[in-house]
């Protein structure tokens, strides 16, 4: 999609999962390739999203490669805005606020190098991805700095979720991600968060 200068905001869609958004910003394009804004404050505020950067990561990854499913449990939380930079991907978005009306319950919203669409990612949820295209980049943002003594993971192939991976071939996933808790034994746990 290309846009024309009319187009400057992001949109923010909102999903099942309260407080989840797919961002569409528009993607203007020339002979020499493409821009796009895929973050605004100003959209974020008028939206009623209050959401300050702290950090910014980039993931990448090959083919058919599995990540998440991670949350945090900071006492501030800790949100994300999502987008892919190279290639293509799934982004996997899974409730896991307890007293949520869909906890449990995951989004897939794909995304593309060179598309208009982000996420909005809200504290308290899991996020993951998969990559479905030779290599993949993942940008994001978040509101809270990493500290790992807060950052968990749940089992990305966690029966009871039972996330619908688009992967093509076996999975490739980090020996943490693979031995992950699943989410009913974090609850047992009480290493959920909560919904506000």
């Amino acid at each position: 999609m290309v846009a024309t200068a009319e187009e400057s905001t992001v949109k923010l869609i909102e999903l099942s999962i309260p407080d989840l958004f797919v961002l569409e910003s528009p993607v203007w394009g020339d002979d020499r390739g493409s821009f796009r804004e895929w973050f605004k404050d100003e959209d974020f505020r008028d939206a009623g999203i209050d959401f300050h950067a702290r950090q910014a990561n980039l993931s990448v990854s090959m083919k058919n490669v599995v990540r998440g499913l991670h949350y945090s449990i900071a006492p501030e939380g800790q949100a994300k805005v999502v987008t892919c930079a190279h290639g293509e991907l799934d982004d996997v978005i899974v409730d896991i606020r307890v007293g949520s009306p869909t906890f449990g319950k995951f989004e897939i919203v794909h995304l593309a190098a060179g598309e208009e669409r982000s996420v909005y990612v809200p504290a308290g949820v899991a996020h993951g991805f998969c990559v479905t295209s030779d290599i993949g980049a993942l940008t994001y943002l978040l509101s809270s700095p990493f500290n790992a003594a807060l950052e968990l993971e749940i089992n990305p192939f966690d029966d009871e979720i039972n996330v619908a991976w688009t992967i093509d071939g076996e999975a490739v996933v980090s020996p943490k991600d693979a031995q992950a808790p699943t989410l009913r034994e974090r609850r047992e746990a009480k290493e959920l968060p909560h919904f506000h």
